[in-house]
């Protein structure tokens, strides 16, 4: 595992849109699963200004770690946001952005997303293996839309399961921890001081850190890196 602390959001958005880059240079196939939320929008407007006419998107193809289950014109949905700050500033093909289909049936959906990932991407003992899986950790210590009430939901045998947000109740669409794990790259992107005490449990394991999801992603490659500011990095 590699950490990697910056002084800012901002400064994490730019470095890890260098790594990026750099990641994704000379492929010809390319096969990413994308995260939600504040700061993955902030990395979608750096990646397309900075690197919009220097990445050949046509090899590149998206897919989703998590969806909420709502429509692609829903303020909630991660399409949407991705589409907004980054698809609609770039020339990508349509027929690379693989969206988990938020306004379908959950559970019918989630088995759809499923097979796409089997038909899609190479397999690895039965699990489909993405180039690069990017997350996020809730300040709850949840990662993809695995939250700690329902950590048994890693461990499915489904490649995507259905969630349900603690709070609101909200279902949706999630990866599962062995297609994580399988992953080639792993990244976690967590800013914010509301983010560094589970930071400091899930990094020093204490506390509650068996309880959080987070703490279950230690991908099979050995390649996890964690982008973080120094607010999320305060404690560890």
């Amino acid at each position: 595992m590699e950490v990697k602390i910056y002084k800012d959001k901002i400064e994490v958005a730019h470095e890890f849109c260098n790594y990026f880059a750099d990641l994704v240079a000379d492929k010809n196939d390319f096969h990413v699963a994308l995260s939600g939320g504040s700061t993955p929008k902030l990395i979608f407007d750096v990646v397309a200004s900075k690197y919009g006419n220097k990445i050949d998107w046509s090899n590149i193809h998206f897919y989703w770690g998590d969806e909420r289950c709502v429509a692609p014109t829903d303020d909630q949905s991660n399409y949407k946001m991705t589409h907004e700050h980054l698809f609609s500033k770039i020339e990508l093909p349509k027929e690379n952005i693989h969206r988990i289909l938020g306004e379908n049936e959950p559970k019918g959906e989630a088995m759809r997303y499923s097979n796409l990932l089997e038909i899609n991407l190479d397999r690895v003992e039965g699990i489909p293996q993405f180039d690069l899986v990017i997350l996020g950790m809730g300040d709850d210590g949840h990662t993809a839309s695995i939250f700690p009430h329902e950590i048994d939901l890693w461990h499915s045998k489904d490649h995507c399961v259905v969630a349900t947000h603690p709070d609101s109740g909200q279902k949706r669409v999630s990866i599962n921890g062995a297609v994580i794990n399988t992953a080639k790259e792993v990244v976690f992107l967590v800013t914010g001081k509301n983010k560094a005490e589970k930071v400091d449990e899930i990094h020093n394991k204490n506390g509650n850190f068996k309880s959080y999801p987070a703490t279950l992603v230690a991908p099979k490659s050995g390649k996890l890196t964690w982008f973080m500011d120094e607010e999320a990095a305060g404690s560890i």
